[in-house]
């Protein structure tokens, strides 16, 4: 049986899809298995088992080989039997169906039901919107229409021998001292600013952490973050608040920081996802996004955010321009949730109902 699976593009929604993949993985293992997914998001997955074989895509590359005809006359030449549809893109769907793959597994939505094969309704509300669900449960039915059981919702996610050098040079580089608890700070994402938390608000947290703490604080920070990692840095004033954005970024280096850290404290954007994958606490500050959406079952996970009246708006601008969801959210508040995740002892579960804890702000 040959297999593939189209992954979704967006590195923390890729993080939440491993759990479907270990279940394939699983289900099938006698099975040819390949992935269809984005160059940027195929970093997140290097280390795992979960394939055999890597299909690079990107509608709008500039290399041929990565859009859409060269990927359907790939699929066509491989002869899939079956694809099963994590992105629940009208485009995915047709590169399937053109590609010759006989059994296609996704979701009805956006208009493209009638090039699947097996449909499966979206989880709606009594008024027949769409629902907030948890993408972990949400991607796992498409396995469970395989026959496959959901063995586990956990969340997993390796590092290679490459990015645990590219850490090992960069707490070399910046004077990180290994014996000391390591915070990371993770301050945007790809979403949109809307979600991005006040720059003044991060400096004076990682102030408070270095001079009421023993923990060094490294600010990660993807390519078009540097700036605002830099400033933070500058703002907080700290011998042990350091950044990697005077090192050369990847995915792969931002996955071994995470791994090493005894914490990390983020916005609701991909890296959040990489500290549930490697069992590290999390603390995570919400604003204009839905909780529910990207419930990971962490143990070890505390989520804190300000009630507004116009949120959560799941916009990536604030469409009112006052941003009050995350400008309100105040930094001492978020300080003393981090004293008590360091103060948790190993292996020790936060004691909830649902694997995490949400606070208000108010």
């Amino acid at each position: 049986m040959r297999i593939v699976v189209f992954c979704p593009s967006a590195v923390g929604d890729a993080t939440m899809a491993t759990p479907t993949f270990r279940a394939v993985r699983h289900g099938f293992p006698e099975a040819s298995i390949a992935c269809v997914v984005k160059p940027n998001t195929a970093a997140v997955l290097e280390g795992g088992a979960w394939f055999d074989e890597t299909i690079l895509f990107h509608p709008s590359a500039k290399d041929k080989n990565l859009r859409s005809a060269a990927v359907i006359r790939l699929l066509r030449a491989k002869r899939f039997d079956i694809a099963l549809l994590l992105p629940n893109t009208f485009r995915t769907a047709a590169i399937a169906l053109l590609g010759g793959v006989k059994r296609r597994i996704g979701y009805n939505r956006y208009s493209r039901g009638f090039m699947l094969t097996d449909r499966l309704a979206p989880p709606r509300d009594s008024k027949g919107k769409l629902a907030p669900t948890p993408i972990v449960p949400y991607y796992l039915e498409i396995a469970r229409r395989l026959g496959v059981p959901a063995v586990s919702t956990r969340l997993e996610l390796y590092t290679t021998a490459d990015d645990e050098s590219a850490a090992d040079s960069a707490f070399d580089s910046l004077g990180i001292d290994r014996d000391r608890r390591l915070v990371s700070i993770n301050t945007g994402g790809a979403f949109g600013p809307a979600k991005n938390w006040p720059i003044e608000h991060f400096a004076k947290l990682a102030r408070r952490i270095g001079d009421e703490t023993d923990a060094t604080v490294l600010v990660v920070c993807g390519p078009g973050e540097r700036d605002n990692a830099r400033a933070i840095v500058a703002l907080a004033r700290h011998h042990r608040v350091v950044t990697l954005a005077d090192r050369p970024l990847g995915i792969g280096l931002s996955k071994a920081c995470v791994k090493r850290s005894s914490l990390l404290i983020t916005t609701d954007s991909g890296p959040r996802h990489f500290a549930t994958a490697f069992g590290v606490p999390v603390l995570t500050l919400f604003g204009p996004t839905h909780i529910a959406w990207t419930r990971t079952y962490h143990p070890h996970a505390m989520h804190i955010y300000h009630p507004v009246d116009c949120g959560p708006c799941q916009r990536p601008e604030c469409p009112l321009g006052h941003h009050r969801c995350m400008r309100d959210l105040d930094p001492d508040r978020v300080f003393q949730t981090a004293i008590r995740m360091l103060s948790l002892k190993p292996n020790r579960s936060i004691d909830t109902d649902n694997g995490s804890m949400i606070i208000n702000n108010t």
